[in-house]
C-alpha cells in the first residue's frame, strides 16, 4: 500500500514557504526556519445550570471540526460568585500535531475564515511575544463540516497556533506565507488594485 499523501498545506510549506522565509529573513540554516509544531483548540462552557449539556455539545463539535477527540478541562480553583468548584469540568480542549494539524489549518485558512460574514481579516496583534498566535472564533458554523440545521447552540473557542518562531515578526511571516489573512494585509490588497489602475495614466503622461 502506498504511503498516504501529505496534506496540501504541508507540501506548500516545504516547497514554497521555507524558501520564501529563508530569503526574507536570511536564515543560513534550514533548521532556523520557523514552523508550526502544534495547534490547540480550546472551548470553555462555564458553570451555568446547563453546563453538562453544553460540555457534551462542545466536545462533540470540536471533535467534528478537528477530527480528533478532545479532553475535558477542569477548573483550577473554586469561585463562589460563579458557583464554580475546583476540579469541575468547564470545557474541552484538543491538541493537534502532524498531519491532522496541517489538515485543520488548511480548512481554517482556506475554507472557514473566508466564510465569516463581512470578513476583513484576522487581527495581526494577537501574538504573545514568543512566536505563538491565538485566534478567537465565535461560531462553529464557519467550518464546512458543521451542518447548520444540527447546531444546538453556538460554540465559541480559541485556536492557538504554536510555532518555533523567536519573535512576533517571524511568526507573522510564517503564518502569512501559509495564507493566514491578516487584516493589515487585507487592507493593503484592497488598496493595490486602485494604485495599479492609475499606473497606465502616469506612464502615458510621462511619455
Amino acid at each position: 500500500m502506498s504511503a498516504q499523501q501529505a496534506p496540501e498545506l504541508l507540501q506548500e510549506y516545504k516547497t514554497r514557504v521555507i524558501p520564501a522565509l529563508r530569503e526574507k529573513h536570511t536564515y543560513k540554516n534550514i533548521q532556523e526556519v520557523p514552523k508550526v509544531i502544534k495547534v490547540v483548540v480550546n472551548s470553555c462552557v462555564g458553570a451555568g445550570s446547563d453546563y453538562k449539556e453544553a460540555l457534551e455539545i462542545a466536545k462533540s463539535e470540536i471533535a467534528l471540526i478537528t477530527g480528533q477527540k478532545p479532553v475535558t478541562t477542569l477548573s483550577k480553583k473554586s469561585i463562589a460568585n460563579f458557583k464554580l468548584r475546583k476540579g469541575q469540568a468547564i470545557g474541552a480542549k484538543v491538541t493537534l500535531r502532524g498531519r491532522i494539524m496541517y489538515e485543520f489549518l488548511q480548512r481554517l485558512i482556506k475554507m472557514a475564515l473566508p466564510r465569516i460574514r463581512d470578513f476583513r481579516g484576522v487581527s495581526p496583534k494577537a501574538f504573545d511575544g514568543h512566536g505563538n498566535y491565538t485566534l478567537g472564533v465565535t461560531d462553529q458554523a464557519i467550518f464546512p463540516e458543521v451542518e447548520l440545521d444540527k447546531i444546538k447552540r453556538n460554540l465559541g473557542f480559541d485556536i492557538t497556533i504554536v510555532t518555533t518562531a523567536r519573535t512576533n515578526a517571524e511568526a507573522k511571516s510564517l503564518l502569512t506565507e501559509l495564507g493566514m489573512p491578516f487584516s493589515d494585509k487585507t487592507r493593503q490588497q484592497a488598496r493595490k488594485p486602485a494604485a495599479e489602475e492609475s499606473a497606465p495614466e502616469t506612464e502615458k503622461a510621462a511619455d
